[in-house]
């Protein structure tokens, strides 16, 4: 049995015409289909479905099959195919597919209809609905109106399907199903029933209408065996790049990790790590220990923020981590939702709240929104530079550099590290002091001239302000612009 048999027993089995299924003998009215092309897309993200289904040669009382007389695809209106012709006036978000299958002798047609994504789908321009098993204009029905904008507003990248009509055999062989219950915690049932009702629980597996089970992107993008094998994230694995020098002249080596991230993060921070310098020291206890040349909390965090605040409708680029003599760029597409200036304090905000949230109960992560504030400390604990944000068009790149003197350090990076020092004793119950700034950038009491004149200048910066204009200079004590 092919996935359009399979689909259209599971469809006849419905007790009734649904608000996203509907049953046709030989209608084949062009304005009707459109006007239901619109309404179904439009119940179907109303009702939380992927898609939407008219069939013809269903008997719609009882759901038997008697046959329809033509194929969807030799319809036309006029002198013009029939699906050309709805296409020229539906809106462009109208994703629908005419199939034709026999079943026994008789002829079914199929129209499957993708959820409105982005805005409710129009014919004409005007927006239809299915209320019971009726064809309504929208605007008639003013709060279905409402809850309409609000589910198609909820749609997650997460919850597309990645890849569709799979054997639940064909669906678990290309995840990596035994780490999803290690990292969760959980023993791995012995059948596979059992072991996919908690996938689809979960989301990283979705039961389609047809019988059959679609991989989410959120199960593909944590938990692929080989991400190429989704055409759509194909280009989301992450690369690992090593350079000679400080500039992209000359490459030593690259890596890329096509396994889902839950799969291969701990693998991928591994060899980074490997990548990077580092000393043994052996202290007073005797006991051996490694000092790397950046924080490793903080490569983590970068790591894992990349990962998953990336905005994964930017086709055609993924996360990547460069690394060079000085420093570690780590680059994901999409903007920031936050502003930079205020990532230490603002509440966290994800664009994939699903990955962000499965990836900490995985352990992989916080969500918490402390992923900034722990790369800031630790590069402060280490004297350090602070680490850098930097926006393009498209992307985000973030910067941790290596060991440097202070008076190497360019005068815009010492003005963000004065002012995210300020934001973190701010946000610890205390007060930047040149004292503190000194110490930060471990400098002893002969820089406090030259710390004064950093604080004057991410003063002119207007990023700090004195926190009491009025003591007196050596007492005086700085706050972030906005506390």
């Amino acid at each position: 049995m092919n996935t359009n048999q399979a689909l259209i027993q599971e469809l006849c089995r419905l007790p009734q015409e649904t608000e996203w299924v509907e049953f046709k003998h030989n209608n084949y009215d062009p304005e009707m289909i459109g006007h239901d092309i619109s309404a179904l897309a439009n119940s179907a993200a109303l009702h939380e479905r992927n898609k939407a289904y008219m069939l013809w040669g269903i008997r719609d009382t009882d759901h038997e099959i008697v046959g329809t007389k033509y194929t969807l695809q030799s319809l036309k209106k006029g002198n013009e195919e029939l699906e050309n012709w709805l296409r020229g006036l539906l809106s462009n978000n109208a994703e629908f597919s005419f199939e034709t299958e026999t079943i026994g002798d008789k002829m079914v047609g199929i129209l499957i209809i993708s959820r409105a994504f982005g805005h409710p789908v129009t014919f004409e321009k005007v927006e239809y609905v299915r209320v019971g098993s009726y064809t309504k204009k929208l605007s008639a029905y003013p709060t279905l109106q409402a809850q309409l904008w609000d589910k198609i507003r909820s749609i997650r990248f997460e919850e597309n399907a990645a890849i569709e009509n799979l054997t639940l055999a064909d669906a678990l062989q290309m995840l990596q199903v035994q780490s999803y219950f290690d990292l969760s915690d959980q023993k791995k049932p012995s059948d596979d029933d059992s072991a996919a009702h908690y996938l689809t629980e979960e989301g990283i597996l979705s039961r389609e209408d047809n019988g059959l089970y679609s991989i989410t992107n959120l199960g593909a993008i944590l938990f692929a065996k080989d991400l190429t094998a989704f055409p759509s994230l194909s280009r989301k694995a992450l690369r690992i790049i090593q350079y000679q020098d400080s500039n992209r002249m000359e490459m030593l080596r690259e890596q890329t990790y096509p396994s889902g991230y839950a799969v291969g993060f701990e693998t991928a921070l591994q060899y980074l790590s490997a990548l990077l310098p580092s000393r043994e020291t052996i202290p007073q206890s005797g006991i051996r220990t490694k000092i790397t040349a950046y924080p490793e909390i903080a490569i983590r965090e970068a790591v894992a923020n990349a990962l998953i605040h990336q905005d994964f409708s930017v086709r055609g680029s993924g996360p990547m981590v460069e690394v060079f003599a000085n420093r570690i760029e780590i680059t994901n597409p999409g903007a920031p939702l936050v502003d930079t200036i205020r990532i230490l304090d603002n509440p966290p905000r994800s664009r994939n709240e699903k990955l962000a949230s499965l990836m900490r109960r995985l352990h992989i992560c916080e969500e918490a929104g402390t992923g900034w504030d722990k790369m800031v400390m630790a590069c402060e604990y280490a004297q350090l530079p602070a680490p850098r944000m930097t926006i393009y068009a498209n992307d985000t790149r973030v910067t941790l550099y290596s060991m440097m003197k202070y008076a190497d350090i360019p005068l815009d990076d010492r003005i963000w590290a004065c002012y995210l020092h300020a934001c973190i004793q701010f946000m610890q119950g205390e007060q930047m002091s040149n004292a503190s700034l000194r110490e930060r950038f471990g400098l002893g009491s002969s820089g406090a001239a030259s710390i004064s004149r950093l604080i004057k200048d991410t003063i002119r910066e207007n990023l700090i302000k004195p926190a009491d204009p009025n003591t007196a200079p050596r007492y005086m004590r700085y706050i972030p612009i906005w506390a």
